[in-house]
């Protein structure tokens, strides 16, 4: 939960996940449509699958229990080198360094690594591999993420109070506070689409994602393709097949959302149709009262606040 989002964002998920889910038995014997939609509004969904996934793994392939070894946890689904070894050093005290944004920030800076981001994980791992203590290999690791977090901060770090300032090769040049080197981000083109809010009376037509892709498995209401340089007619065109719904409204403005590699505009359409009308083949009514309950993405619940207003 916490890759790409803050402790104050996560905190209440987190709590929800564990009152309803206590062990990783109970998170794999859950659905997957359950378990997004406890993630709903949280973002970055690939996560929930690949936490979903790795409850089933470890449920049905480890007898409920977690592999103790770097390389056991890293054939899990959705874990990676750093989720990894940081499981592997605090839970099983196997002697291995994670290296998070934090102990990143605090490498680079105390040996002065030139290299930018992310070239420069590798040198910077082998760095951060050296200021393992002999044992305890959890507490070095925890030790130099919280280094990071408070005091070895991205802006105005407090070096005066830094343990390690003596051996800082950043601190001793004035320049720490242009460390980790980064590469300059790259934008993504403007994609623009169509979304369709159609209403049955008090219900909402809504569809699921293929599980696969871009916000995999959320739900959502009909929408056009999201291509780069498309125009309003060309979206409109891609509006639902169904009855009584010819008439389109187009609603003032766009609903705008920045995804990690492209910005997104979509064009709201409304249209309501009579109380009998069956929803095309994929898509469901679902009580507007209930909507709440769906696994909504935070974009999918900006087009039905801007479609609905």
């Amino acid at each position: 939960m916490l890759q790409q989002t803050t402790v104050k964002a996560v905190g209440p998920y987190f709590e929800k996940f564990l009152l309803r889910w206590p062990t990783v038995t109970a998170l794999g014997s859950a659905s997957l449509d359950d378990v997004l939609r406890m993630w709903a509004g949280l973002g970055y969904y690939s996560r929930a699958r690949n936490l979903h996934a790795c409850a089933v793994a470890v449920m049905r392939g480890h007898a409920g229990r977690f592999p103790d070894t770097e390389q056991g946890l890293l054939a899990l689904p959705g874990v990676g080198p750093y989720t990894a070894a940081a499981i592997a050093a605090i839970a099983f005290d196997r002697r291995t360094m994670p290296v998070d944004g934090n102990i990143e920030r605090v490498v680079s800076r105390l040996f002065a690594v030139e290299e930018s981001l992310p070239q420069a994980k590798p040198r910077i791992k082998q760095f951060a591999e050296t200021l393992l203590g002999p044992s305890r290999a959890g507490d070095s690791a925890q030790a130099l993420m919280d280094l990071g977090a408070t005091i070895c901060t991205p802006k105005k770090p407090a070096c005066s109070l830094c343990p390690l300032n003596d051996n800082c090769a950043a601190l001793a040049r004035g320049d720490q506070e242009t460390f980790p080197r980064k590469a300059a981000k790259k934008t993504g083109e403007l994609r623009r689409g169509a979304a369709f809010v159609v209403t049955r009376g008090r219900e909402l037509l809504l569809r699921t994602r293929p599980a696969k892709g871009l916000l995999g498995g959320m739900t959502e209401v009909p929408t056009s393709d999201w291509l780069a340089g498309q125009n309003d007619k060309a979206a409109l065109r891609q509006a639902p097949a169904i009855k009584g719904a010819s008439k389109w409204h187009r609603k003032v403005g766009v609903v705008t959302h920045v995804f990690t590699h492209f910005p997104l505009e979509l064009a709201v359409y409304t249209a309501s149709v009579p109380a009998r009308t069956r929803a095309p083949d994929g898509m469901r009514w679902v009580a507007i009262g209930d909507v709440k309950d769906e696994a909504l993405p935070n974009l999918m619940r900006k087009v039905v606040a801007h479609g609905m207003e």
